[in-house]
């Protein structure tokens, strides 16, 4: 897969200090008995042209991140700056105008299209939805993506059952393309797909990218799939970022204990070649309850005292790199009162 150099431009996507807490209610009135800390104050920015992977396990609030920039659902508090602007307190017009700008592309390419309608109404429903075109223009349209994503013209007024996996992901980003986006949020894009067909897929969302100056939010468990896209890495546990940093620093130089497990789950192409595995402690506390502290440090092997006690900060430890993490800030403060 072709690598990209980072795009520097002003930021397109802001996100400050964003919590969203779902109440857990129960017993025969429904009161609510606590909080599932989903996304718990997390901060980042994407840039025009840029790429942007988030990656952890599942259940540590990726996708519910996801649905907050869609204004899917409403933030617990925080705010998302769409160019400067914050979505939450705009009027609903304002509001629709900007959902054109901010599309999705789902992880299954068989349950995300309605197999009662054909590849031509399936992508362009969204055009007549905003009343962009005329007819003759909707259909023009459609058939310019449809072949910019690889489909022929005559497959338009085919039904999903009739495509394969990779091409029913494919009418999947062309129903994204459709309104011209400046950003897209790819759910798990190529998960469900073959392993041959990936790389495919994400050559061709690379390709559009640099057509139509477009800006992915990429998420993802497979860091094999994130490590080739992205120009930025946010690896997300139980609510929060606890690493930060471009991609080439994450996967040569993984500062989390958290970010260096996950790499070490990663495959070697090479059969016959062993490689350590960093193996995690117990299982993932609950989002209801997250332990005090480090939210990692019950399973840590590094953990010290103030890892029970006091949350750690996303702190710079180089230039593009942050981390939270108690062993490497006092690492860094060491090394800087010795410099000094």
């Amino acid at each position: 897969m072709e690598k990209r150099q980072s795009i520097k431009n002003k930021p397109l996507l802001s996100i400050n200090q964003l919590k969203k807490y779902f109440p857990v209610r129960a017993g025969l009135l429904s009161k609510t008995k606590g909080f599932v800390h989903a996304v718990d104050d997390v901060n980042l920015t994407i840039r025009q042209g840029e790429t942007l992977g988030l990656v952890g396990e599942s259940g540590c609030g990726k996708s519910t991140l996801a649905r907050v920039v869609l204004m899917l659902i409403q933030p617990t508090s925080g705010e998302v700056l769409f160019e400067g602007q914050n979505i939450f307190t705009m009027l609903s017009q304002q509001r629709q105008q900007i959902r054109r700008q901010i599309q999705i592309i789902f992880q299954d390419p068989y349950s995300s299209l309605n197999p009662r309608l054909t590849v031509e109404t399936i992508v362009g429903e969204a055009l007549s939805v905003h009343k962009i075109g005329n007819k003759q223009e909707r259909r023009d349209r459609i058939l310019y993506l449809l072949e910019r994503v690889g489909l022929r013209p005559d497959q338009m007024k085919r039904y999903p059952h009739e495509f394969s996996g990779g091409q029913r992901q494919r009418i999947g980003i062309a129903r994204a393309l459709a309104l011209n986006p400046r950003l897209i949020i790819g759910d798990e894009p190529v998960s469900a797909l073959d392993v041959s067909i990936q790389a495919q897929v994400l050559n061709l969302l690379m390709e559009l990218q640099r057509e139509f100056s477009l800006s992915f939010l990429i998420i993802s468990h497979d860091l094999r799939n994130v490590e080739h896209v992205s120009d930025n890495v946010a690896v997300m546990y139980l609510g929060k970022f606890v690493e930060y940093a471009t991609a080439a620093l994450l996967y040569s130089n993984p500062l989390h204990p958290y970010t260096i497990a996950l790499l070490s789950a990663i495959p070697h192409p090479e059969p016959g070649r062993k490689k350590t595995r960093t193996l995690l402690l117990g299982e993932t506390p609950s989002a209801m309850n997250p332990p005090p502290g480090c939210r990692f440090h019950t399973r840590c092997r590094f953990r010290f005292d103030p890892c029970d006690k006091i949350e750690p900060e996303l702190s710079r430890i180089s230039s593009g790199q942050w981390v939270a993490c108690h062993l490497r800030n006092s690492s860094m403060s060491k090394k800087d009162q010795t410099e000094n």
